[in-house]
């Protein structure tokens, strides 16, 4: 198997699997519909690769020094998905094109990818399988590879929430579905706050 082939395995694995931005983009997806929910995945896939680019170049090491940034970006990572959380919780359920609330924008996407301990593992073990000898180019490809596979996989669960909107059609239907969403993301903060590593 190819290095790229590999390198877009592992971005697969790393991006499709649930997590806290893959909920968002589900709940946005069946919230707002497929075009308003594509600033998230753009946000998020942009965010996620200069994370990843980054620790190519050498962030993680300053992490390694700094362990209290660390977990300070943990803390922040844990109070955000909450945060996302209590919103959907209390969202009234209405799915309409001039809602109220605002769909998650590109710098909110963005952002959870920078607050989410799911893909600063990602890349931290993604540097260490592909390009652990610094090979800027190759870091440069992976970087490239990993944006269009993240970008697909996070979009397929948005077009997947898009999917969901016309069983959620009913405000009480919303309810129960922003509530369990919320309730998932609750649960990866909590997971987020007691995981050791």
């Amino acid at each position: 198997m190819s290095v790229y082939l590999s390198m877009a395995a592992f971005a697969l694995a790393s991006s499709i699997t649930p997590g806290p931005v893959n909920v968002v983009a589900l709940s946005a997806g069946a919230r707002y519909g497929w075009r308003l929910t594509l600033r998230h995945v753009a946000g998020a896939t942009v965010g996620f690769t200069a994370l990843l680019l980054l620790s190519g170049l050498g962030l993680h090491r300053l992490l390694a020094h700094w362990p209290w940034l660390a977990m300070a970006i943990r803390c922040a990572g844990v109070l955000f998905l909450l945060y996302m959380a209590v919103k959907l919780a209390r969202d009234e359920g209405r799915v309409s094109d001039d809602a109220t609330p605002r769909p998650p924008t590109f710098c909110q996407g963005a952002l959870m990818q920078w607050l989410n301990p799911k893909a600063w593992v990602a890349c931290v073990a993604g540097m260490g399988a592909f390009v652990g000898n610094g090979d800027e180019r190759l870091l440069w490809q992976f970087a490239a590879i990993y944006f269009l596979v993240c970008y697909a996989s996070i979009a397929s669960w948005a077009w997947a929430g898009t999917g969901l909107r016309r069983y959620v059609r009913e405000p009480a239907r919303m309810r129960l579905f922003n509530r369990s969403m919320a309730m998932l993301l609750a649960v990866s903060a909590a997971y987020l706050l007691l995981e050791r590593s």
